[in-house]
């Protein structure tokens, strides 16, 4: 089983935002560079059963952008567990949810992935930038696995 776990995009700063945060969107350039990036992993061929999105703007319209230019919008399905709080209860849920699938990618924030990744292969210290894709190689379907790699968004987009 493989897991992508894909942070989203650039999205309008905290600070300034005056709505709820579940509404920040990805700022302009925060879309353009999605779309960059969204092109190179098409080019990665990567074989996706379902691309699960957290419901907070920001993360859907990062999978949204991705799902489309994959040809996947059939596979793009919003999942709360995903929301801000996500851990390694909820990614044991969304695995039984999917028992056939062999990679899923999962969009959402940290620093949740960065927590559950580090939980998957035993401990260890990363960050997940913004647009930042990690790939995880799981132990048959249990929460054990390797950090296959950890791409920046700067690298994504070139």
């Amino acid at each position: 089983m493989i897991l992508y776990f894909l942070r989203h995009g650039l999205a309008g700063d905290r600070g300034e935002w005056t709505g709820d945060d579940f509404e920040r969107p990805l700022t302009e350039e925060g879309k353009k560079r999605m779309a960059r990036e969204a092109a190179t992993l098409v080019k990665m061929s990567l074989d996706l059963d379902m691309i699960l999105t957290s419901p907070l703007v920001r993360a859907y319209q990062t999978a949204e952008i991705v799902a489309q230019h994959m040809n996947r919008t059939d596979k793009l399905v919003q999942d709360e567990r995903l929301s801000p709080g996500f851990g390694s209860n909820q990614l044991a849920k969304i695995l039984k949810t999917f028992p056939e699938a062999q990679a899923l990618m999962l969009v959402g924030h940290e620093p949740d992935f960065s927590q559950v990744i580090g939980d998957l292969i035993g401990g260890g210290r990363l960050t997940c930038k913004k647009g930042s894709l990690a790939c995880v190689e799981l132990t048959g379907r249990s929460l054990h696995g390797d950090l296959v790699w950890l791409i920046p968004a700067s690298v994504l987009v070139l």
